[in-house]
């Protein structure tokens, strides 16, 4: 991470234990931000903090560009010591301190520290703060780490037509030279370094107020025509109303701000107040389907299930960071399924969140769901599905166990007897095994602090009568990682009546150990699909007996229940990247039956993998055949869906991306043209970009094609989608000059790397990229060391050979694991490409062999 420092554990607890942070004084000069070379702002800290030993040394974070000056207790300190890298050292402490920090910090282009973009609709320019894990020294001088909490006064000197938003309300304005004004936050509550912010700009701002709460939702001025803000609103009062029953403890800020901001790299971030969510994810200028929608509901309260969990009770230590993850992954599904028009929600959970959980637990970097974080750089890396979805399917496994009402009283002491404060995941045990009189210590090793996930496959033997005569579930693991756990699963019996699937019973059993025998089936008969894990109770890969397979591979659209669906869904998945089912009759399975599927959120994760199923898993001579049947199946379910719906939608975007042949293309630049459009199909801005980029892969546009469509959609977005493009055009000129942008000197602007690294390779054009493999290994270093730490780990990821699917590419990657000095970190992400790309090998040959 270069620019800060890479803080310790070590460090950490031993500067914690030397110092209470009393408060800081925070004074930021934004004027620079409209200049076109200003690149630096003034940031004077004033911290205020007490030590244990006086007479005692230690260290503050100043990832600064230059310091201008520095005093402790009214002495200058020497900075020839400083650098961004180490922070500045503080000699020779009193008891009582006041530090000053005068110094010029770079405005960021990565969505690391503060960030500067120009909107190029109307040449103005915005700012956001973004400090996970460790940037909030990238602002201010600050003791940046979770366990020194204080209390924070913001001044901003900005442009006087300019709005600023903090964590607290503003207390005043005043009149700071020509064409400025000065503006002056109250104090904030006790927080942690990296949940403060301060986000500044010409932001379009909509108010209203519940419950007490003043309301505020912002976009840029040229986005606030997308702004559907009473939505936003009626989602923002659903999660207040019940985290507030159910938590036993109000928010306890006067308001809460949510800005929707451009280039941001994550979803979200639960800044204490003023929470920041992604433009580009979730402002809709085109129209999307309800799997968007629910999507965005779900990072609203993904991000207010922060303000309980990880705002006003902060882990420790980032050991920690799956419990604040897990627990607001829990609590939004669970408060989207009771709180608002997404019911389903936990459907969507399993089809998109937990099985990017699977498919995390199964690479070679997989790990514990709690395990030791030595330093920043490690914690870096671990913001993956273990720490979402694995974590959060843990809790729903311990909800289930330990009952809800029982949970949430656990819940409601833990965050009486440590709010303000920070605390552990044993701290939250112990709350829990005094509310549920049940022990949990040994729940929580075989759950928390072992890796890999367990299959659970049912043996069942069915007599002449048509009962079951025995049904054993047979609990699996991986030889590496060989832990059986104790699984509290539902068992639904499923009868096919009048086309339809029918749960005729469902009851809970614990299955333990190797074997594990349902006695309460002998004699019953037998059904038509027997389902475990029914309502998706635990973590764990899913198989279906013959019966039942053959049952679900006809009549998959039966199950009146979505999760019962997105649980058969989701076992034939695990089957095809497990090569257990090959990747052809996956397909089938797919064309077959998602063409009737009721829920879009199953119908877009289905879609999604299925591609996924014929660039990786595919025998590659047989692949070509899969994707003109998924184009012809996408074709016919886009034209006898509902016009104007959302599987339309779905399926038309399905259509541009699996069509290869003359004739696909011929009719995806007849929409683009306006010829042949299907009836309710809207031709808009994000689909006219869908279909040309689709165009422009397949070499049936090219970049005279992309620029005018730029021309109608000169905005952020319109430059993103066409940069994209551009990296898709299949000519080796173009991605020669596209891998020399991205492995330059100069690092590009997030929004721009992340464009050009999705658009540079595709599975139509693996012989094109063929020659980057080298290259990649050859740069990978040089990447990783000159940039921040979310660019260099996008590269890592998305610029790894993986459509090269072959041995020359696993050979490559160890050769290059084979060598010494890498930084453990980027060694993990290169190894997981290799990783994908050794399933994948397994998986074609699977399919091969099938054909």
């Amino acid at each position: 991470m270069p620019g800060v420092r890479n803080l310790t554990q070590v460090e950490a607890t031993e500067r914690s234990r030397l110092l209470d942070v009393t408060g800081y004084d925070i004074n930021l000069d934004l004027s620079s931000a409209v200049q076109a070379e200003g690149h630096t702002f003034r940031s004077t800290t004033e911290v205020r903090f007490q030590c244990s030993e006086p007479g005692a040394s230690t260290f503050i974070e100043v990832a600064a560009h230059s310091v201008r000056s520095a005093t402790l207790n009214g002495t200058p300190l020497d900075l020839s010591g400083w650098s961004a890298e180490n922070g500045l050292t503080l000699p020779g402490l009193a008891a009582e301190n006041t530090l000053v920090v005068d110094a010029d910090f770079a405005y960021s282009t990565s969505g690391q520290g503060l960030h500067r973009t120009v909107d190029p609709v109307d040449g103005e320019t915005y700012l956001y703060s973004q400090f996970e894990t460790a940037d909030a020294q990238r602002v201010f001088a600050a003791f940046d780490q979770p366990d020194l909490k204080s209390l924070y006064t913001w001044h901003a000197t900005v442009p006087e037509h300019w709005k600023v938003v903090s964590n607290m309300p503003v207390e005043r304005a005043e009149p700071a030279g020509e064409g400025l004004t000065k503006i002056h936050f109250a104090e904030s509550v006790r927080m942690s370094t990296y949940i403060t912010a301060l986000c500044a700009g010409p932001y379009h701002e909509v108010r209203d107020s519940h419950d007490g709460i003043d309301l505020g939702v912002f976009v840029r001025a040229s986005m606030a025509q997308y702004l559907d803000a009473d939505d936003l609103f009626l989602l923002t009062k659903q999660g207040f109303d019940f985290f507030h029953a159910q938590f036993g403890i109000r928010y306890p800020l006067p308001k809460y701000d949510q800005l929707w901001v451009p280039d941001f790299n994550a979803g979200a971030m639960e800044n204490f107040g003023c929470v920041t969510h992604a433009e580009s994810h979730y402002i809709f200028r085109s129209q999307v389907t309800d799997f968007e929608y629910e999507q965005r509901a779900n990072t609203i309260l993904h991000e207010m299930a922060h303000m309980w969990f990880g705002d006003l009770v902060t882990m420790r230590w980032w050991n920690d960071l799956w419990l604040n993850e897990s627990f607001a992954e829990w609590a939004s599904h669970w408060c989207n399924t009771n709180a608002t028009r997404f019911t389903e929600a936990w459907t969507t959970f399993l089809s998109v969140r937990k099985n990017w959980g699977y498919r995390q637990d199964q690479l070679s970097s997989t790990h514990p769901v709690y395990c030791e974080m030595p330093d920043l750089e490690a914690v870096e890396v671990n913001f993956d599905g273990i720490t979402y979805a694995k974590g959060a399917s843990v809790l729903k496994q311990l909800v289930a166990y330990v009952g809800e009402e029982p949970f949430l009283a656990g819940l409601r002491s833990y965050f009486r007897k440590h709010a303000w404060g920070n605390a552990t995941f044993d701290d939250l045990l112990s709350e829990l095994e005094a509310a549920s009189g049940r022990e949990l210590r040994k729940f929580a090793a075989q759950w928390l602090e072992t890796a890999q996930v367990n299959t659970l496959r049912p043996e069942v033997t069915i007599g002449a009568d048509g009962s079951y005569q025995r049904v054993v579930v047979r609990q699996e693991a991986p030889a590496g990682h060989p832990t059986l756990r104790t699984h509290r699963i539902g068992v639904g019996l499923y009868d096919r009546t009048d086309g339809r699937l029918v749960r005729r019973e469902q009851f809970e059993v614990d299955i333990v150990d190797e074997s594990t025998e349902l006695t309460e089936l002998a004699g019953v008969r037998a059904a038509d699909v027997l389902l475990l894990n029914d309502d998706d109770l635990t973590y764990a890969k899913l198989r279906l007996d013959e019966r039942s397979m053959a049952t679900v591979v006809q009549h998959i659209s039966g199950f009146e229940s979505s999760l019962a669906r997105a649980l058969c869904w989701t076992a034939a998945w695990d089957m095809t990247r497990d090569a257990e089912l090959a990747a052809r009759d996956y397909v089938a399975l797919v064309l077959a039956g998602l063409p009737a599927e009721a829920d879009i959120n199953l119908v877009t994760a289905t879609l999604r993998q299925a591609s996924t199923a014929l660039t990786f898993y595919a025998d590659p001579e047989w692949a070509p055949i899969g994707w003109a049947d998924l184009a012809r199946t996408a074709k016919a379910a886009l034209t006898a869906a509902e016009p104007g719906s959302g599987f339309q939608l779905a399926w038309a975007r399905a259509y541009a991306s699996a069509g290869r042949s003359s004739e696909d293309l011929a009719t995806l630049r007849g929409w683009l043209d306006g010829n042949d459009v299907p009836p309710g199909l809207s031709m808009d801005t994000e689909l006219r970009w869908t279909v040309l980029t689709a165009l422009v892969t397949n070499g049936a546009a090219g970049p005279a094609d992309i620029e005018a469509e730029l021309a109608t959609d000169r905005t952020a977005s319109g430059e993103r989608e066409a940069a994209f493009a551009h990296a898709r055009v299949p000519t080796p000129e173009n991605k020669a000059a596209v891998w020399a942008r991205l492995t330059g000197p100069d690092p590009l602007p997030n929004w721009r790397n992340r464009a050009l690294l999705q658009g540079f390779a595709h599975p139509t054009q693996a012989e094109l990229v063929r020659p980057y493999r080298e290259r990649y290994f050859a740069t990978i270093a040089q990447v990783w060391a000159s940039r921040d730490s979310e660019p260099a780990q996008e590269f890592a990821l998305l610029a790894y050979p993986a459509y090269l699917v072959d041995e020359d590419t696993v050979a490559a990657t160890d050769g290059w694991l084979a060598g010494e000095g890498q930084p453990a970190p980027l060694r993990r992400l290169v190894a997981e490409g290799r990783d994908g790309v050794v399933r994948a090998l397994k998986a074609r040959v699977r399919d091969a062999r099938s054909g």
